[in-house]
């Protein structure tokens, strides 16, 4: 039982290692938010799709019922702007939180930076890309049915309702107008509340043409960031992807789901895009249509044609003119998202020990809270978890010693029957007789693996709160380790890790032949190799435990004392010793 739980361990670790490595991207360059302008020039234009990716492209146009035909197939109109401003500008909105920059051409968002989050040359994470090609749409881009009308709102300079906004405790609101000679009105009001909703800006769209109102669909063509996660936790990052949340079920959409079908239409409780630590999604309230376009970017982000950017666009069609429609733009954080809507945690995607990671999370972050050091309070829920399972591998440590001490025993039973073909019925007296021993001499065979059975679910749990958790992004430990989600620059940590789990593999007991203990002998060697680029936080938690297994199976070992040596009594001498006791039982009665 030793054996299968020790092997069932090893595959399970190496399935997620195999996993991660084929099926993860790398992770792409930051980008450096300082570039993060309102372009006023043209911009290098991005090489027209071809193969799979014009044919998407081709899906997604038809999708929209044309709405954005090429502006040169367009009629241009003589309109004349009666309300709009004159010259291109810039409104900053300052939150404690955020730094949104808009632009009042097209009344766009062209900056959305992070303050409490960086990118790894230390400054405010961008996850709105400025760096683009003009062709690109940025968030709150307004398409119409007609292509010229589109246009027209894409270059329209909007007068904006404040030249910036500082908000602190108090909401806001910036507004932007537009109108001109032929009938064409639009107006975009965002709305924020920083105290409350530190991520979430509200949107309410009004567009009409000569009197009519229209329903206009949003586009962002690049998603979160414009690219993969920058944390540099290889190979735990992702591509992003899309993501929506409908009939009490998440659905994420890697490249490969979006190419079979880009387009959903149902009531969504949330719907956009996200990666590994970032979402930008709407929190619509009616049913809405959403269009995904993968794409690769190669003129931005210091993106060759080698070596593409892969980005996820969206659009969004909702059911009339968006009014009041929450957006979220900023991090996967449990207790962020879940005062913006109970349901938006679930975009974090905790795994099948979910109801073991979110306490596990919550008691981490309690920890942080007095002792200021994710690392340290790592430390410190490893020792508190395994003090909690202090029990369990002691009864665990106990029945394997019994089975070790019984082995002489069982070896002799099997040696008997070893001949037998394992068809042959014969070999049933072999298990009746292994039976009979267990029941004589009061051991469970079961008892040694089930209570280290029941600690694996902790184990992965664990496993999935510091491989998706954005608190140990960037979270530092001590000297070297500066980033708990990136893997140990010196690898000092794994190969402690490797040399306790060879400890601890000699000093517990082993029902084993001598063969086989030296090949398990090798697990530590595989698990310090796995280990090597996985992230810091995971492997601290896995020091710790096998460091207090360690101290735990020295405490044991003194408590059930030194092996105790037994002889093989031949089976003969076995029954008639049986038979003495009974009668022996019954003299006495």
């Amino acid at each position: 039982m030793e054996k299968r739980v020790l092997l069932a361990v090893f595959l399970s670790f190496l399935v997620l290692f195999v996993y991660q490595s084929l099926f993860i991207q790398p992770e792409t360059p930051p980008m450096d938010p300082d570039r993060a302008q309102v372009s006023t020039t043209t911009a290098s234009q991005s090489p027209p799709p071809s193969g799979s990716e014009a044919q998407r492209e081709k899906s997604f146009s038809e999708t929209l019922s044309n709405k954005s035909q090429a502006v040169s197939e367009a009629e241009y109109s003589s309109a004349t702007p009666t309300v709009a401003d004159s010259q291109i500008r810039e409104i900053v909105v300052e939150t404690p939180n955020v730094r949104a920059v808009f632009a009042n051409r097209g009344a766009k968002l062209t900056s959305w930076l992070l303050k409490d989050y960086f990118d790894e040359e230390g400054k405010p994470l961008e996850l709105v890309s400025a760096d683009l090609p003009d062709d690109l749409a940025r968030p709150f881009s307004l398409v119409l049915e007609d292509a010229e009308l589109t246009r027209r709102l894409d270059e329209a300079l909007f007068v904006a309702s404040h030249d910036g906004l500082e908000l602190r405790d108090e909401p806001g609101l910036l507004s932007f107008e537009y109108e001109d000679s032929e009938g064409l009105r639009a107006r975009k009001d965002f709305h924020f509340e920083p105290e409350r909703l530190p991520y979430v800006v509200t949107f309410t769209a009004d567009v009409k043409n000569g009197g009519q109102s229209l329903n206009p669909t949003l586009r962002w063509d690049t998603g979160v960031g414009g690219a993969s996660d920058t944390s540099g936790s290889t190979p735990y990052s992702e591509v992003p992807q899309g993501i929506f949340y409908s009939n009490g079920e998440v659905s994420r959409l890697d490249r490969g789901d979006v190419e079979e079908k880009d387009t959903y239409e149902e009531k969504f409780r949330f719907v956009g895009v996200d990666d590994h630590y970032f979402i930008a999604v709407a929190l619509p309230e009616e049913s809405t249509e959403v269009v995904f376009l993968p794409r690769d970017l190669t003129a931005s982000l210091g993106a060759t044609e080698e070596e593409p950017i892969p980005v996820i666009g969206h659009t969004l069609t909702f059911a009339k003119p968006p009014v009041g429609v929450r957006h979220f733009f900023g991090p996967k954080e449990f207790g962020v998202l879940g005062l913006v809507d109970q349901e938006l945690v679930r975009a974090i995607d905790f795994g099948w020990f979910s109801f073991l990671v979110v306490p596990l999370l919550r008691a981490l972050k309690w920890i942080y809270g007095y002792v200021g050091n994710y690392g340290w309070s790592i430390v410190i829920l490893t020792i508190l978890l395994n003090a909690v399972m202090f029990p369990l591998r002691h009864k665990s440590v106990v029945s394997m010693r019994k089975m070790q001490e019984l082995q002489p025993d069982v070896k002799a039973i099997q040696n008997r029957y070893s001949k037998l073909k394992a068809t042959d019925p014969a070999r049933q007296k072999m298990n009746s007789e292994l039976m009979a021993l267990y029941r004589e001499r009061g051991v469970n065979p079961a008892s040694g693996c089930m209570p280290m059975l029941l600690t694996m679910p902790v184990l992965f749990a664990f496993y999935s709160l510091l491989a998706v958790s954005i608190e140990i992004r960037g979270a530092p430990f001590v000297l070297w380790i500066t980033n708990l989600a990136q893997h140990d620059p010196m690898y000092v940590t794994p190969i402690l890790m490797g040399m306790t789990m060879v400890i601890q593999q000699r000093m517990t007991p082993s029902t084993a032949d001598p063969m086989q203990q030296k090949i398990m002998m090798f697990m530590p060697v595989m698990f310090t190799f796995m280990f090597l680029w996985a992230p810091s936080g995971l492997v601290l938690y896995w020091l710790i435990s096998n460091i207090w297994a360690v101290g735990q199976q020295y405490i044991t070992n003194k408590i059930i004392g030194p092996t105790e040596a037994r002889t093989v009594r031949p089976p003969a001498e076995r029954r008639l010793k049986r038979v003495g006791s009974g009668q022996t039982a019954k003299t006495k009665k």
